[in-house]
């Protein structure tokens, strides 16, 4: 019962410093509190000014060979979680000079790149890092010469994609949001993105960065996505599901999923503040429904939840204020007392503090993932990591946050799916053509992710052609990506923080710097 264990070093090397991929995860550890006064509401940063501006065609190309499907994948992806590397044309381009008589003839079209430099929007969400300390505002820093970091403000997320609320902007002569980049070159999403998903680039690329407890809460699936729009469009920004995966950068420490049921029992039996609002004919049934083995667990599970999530505030702060007091007053440490102390120092008297016996607590390490399904309560607590999703802003929440709450459906809409805190780390596999991939492919069709990790001491690299467009961006090291479709001998610099959209069926040369070795992430949709 209780959080999973490591017995790594409290505060874990970054992303940079793991080990190779391949390498089977370490345990658990769990990182250092990070309290701090609860800020106002959250504040939506604006979105960068546009730069750059492509409109000429892209010349077609043949699409990759899609990978072999994965048996029970939805929509069919990938069983290998692989996108097979192919061997694809080069566009040559014609510079040379006009022949006697012939400057009046008609200029060569322009070739659109295929890959271009995007600019990202930052949110200063009031749960952020602060100053230096989120990696978010340190990798903007590093790449992005008109942001100013502030030592005392916070840095919460990095947006990579075209979602409304922070879409990027392609860099350049004529800037212009991704999303038009991509309707007017709708071909660099792929045949097979292009047809399923309306033309549109169907994942939300993220770097999160999480000084404080961020909301107990789930995403709707799609059906209940719909509705919640179509009903409370004020609260509910789009109508499409949102499916994630947070892979760790740094320690990353979230609640994820219902423990198993003997361990909430045991909570209820040894903590008499938790069985008080959870309600003792609830806490019965659970009991009883362990010991005569039935079928109900489910059924029973959502009682005890709804319960403590019902249960009026002035009993759930009465009852807290008793909790904190007694844990206070133990000689004794342990990671649940540690995290009930730490979510009432930011939330007092919250409701979401008594969540911490339901779901499982959870601390990744650089590398490991976890994927967080429809309809899976959860909530990030603390550290750095790269998250990705369908494309969609759709939260419901019930605790842990200033902003509207939405109790009745967050306990409806639950799978009540109870598992051990090991069964929600998500697996990832190295790409079997190319040891320096390491790909995390959860059972969506919308995206997949890409660790891209290469030594020290290599001197260049190609980055592998999907048949889908894709985001990159560079954690650590430098490197210059050429192609003739950049024009006059013009290269891209990937470096720290630098963020690249690629076209599909595609690969990306790059000349590494070789003494510094080279990190980055690629967020990219696999259909078969």
């Amino acid at each position: 019962m209780g959080s999973l264990v490591s017995k790594k070093k409290q505060t874990p090397p970054t992303e940079e410093a793991q080990q190779p991929p391949q390498e089977t995860p370490a345990a658990k550890t769990q990182p250092p509190a990070s309290p701090e006064t609860q800020p106002p509401e959250e504040v939506e940063a604006q979105p960068p000014k546009a730069e750059a501006e492509a409109d000429a065609e892209k010349p077609k190309e043949s699409p990759p060979t899609s990978p072999p499907t994965a048996e029970g994948k939805e929509d069919s992806k990938p069983a290998s979680n692989v996108s097979t590397p192919v061997k694809i044309p080069e566009i040559t381009v014609d510079t040379s000079p006009p022949v006697d008589g012939s400057a009046d003839e008609e200029e060569p079209p322009t070739v659109t790149p295929i890959a271009v430099a995007l600019k990202c929007a930052v949110q200063q969400y009031a749960w952020g890092r602060i100053g230096e300390d989120s990696e978010v505002a340190t990798l903007t820093q590093a790449s992005d010469p008109d942001f100013q970091l502030r030592a005392d403000e916070p840095y919460a997320e990095l947006w990579m994609g075209t979602h409304g609320k922070g879409p990027s902007i392609v860099v350049g002569e004529d800037s212009k949001p991704l999303k038009d980049w991509i309707q007017a070159n709708p071909d660099c999403l792929g045949d097979k993105v292009r047809s399923k998903f309306n033309a549109q680039l169907p994942f939300l690329f993220k770097v999160l960065s999480v000084n404080k407890a961020l909301s107990i809460q789930a995403h709707p699936h799609k059906e209940l996505a719909e509705t919640l729009r179509a009903e409370h469009p004020e609260n509910y920004p789009d109508d499409n599901h949102k499916p994630e995966m947070a892979i760790a950068l740094t320690a990353f420490e979230g609640l994820n999923g219902f423990r198993p049921l003997t361990e909430i029992d045991e909570f209820l039996k040894t903590v008499p503040e938790f069985r008080a609002v959870v309600g003792e004919d609830n806490a019965a049934k659970l009991t009883a429904e362990l010991e005569t083995g039935g079928n109900d667990g489910k059924s029973v599970l959502k009682e005890c939840f709804t319960g403590l999530m019902t249960r009026e505030a002035e009993v759930i702060k009465t009852q807290l204020d008793l909790l904190v007091k007694r844990l206070e007053a133990q000689e004794s440490e342990s990671s649940h007392r540690e995290l009930l102390l730490r979510l009432n120092s930011q939330f007092p008297g919250d409701v979401g503090c008594f969540c911490s016996y339901f779901l499982n607590h959870i601390i990744l390490q650089p590398g490991e993932a976890m994927f967080l399904g429809p309809n899976e309560p959860h909530a990030y607590l603390s550290g750095n990591c790269m998250e990705c999703m369908a494309c969609s802003d759709n939260v419901v929440r019930a605790g842990l946050t200033p902003k509207f709450k939405d109790v009745e459906n967050l306990c409806k809409m639950l799978t009540y799916i109870s598992s051990p805190a090991q069964d929600k780390l998500f697996p990832s596999v190295t790409d079997p053509g190319d040891s320096c991939v390491t790909v995390y492919d959860p059972p969506v069709p919308d995206f997949a992710v890409a660790r891209i990790k290469v030594s020290e001491g290599v001197e260049s690299y190609a980055v592998t052609a999907y048949d889908s467009a894709s985001i990159l961006i560079t954690i650590s090291g430098q490197a210059e990506a050429s192609h003739p479709s950049f024009g006059n001998g013009k290269t891209l610099t990937l470096k720290k923080g630098s963020v690249t959209f690629l076209s599909a069926n595609h690969s990306l040369p790059l000349k590494l710097e070789k003494s510094e070795g080279f990190l980055s992430f690629r967020a990219y949709c696999p259909l078969a």
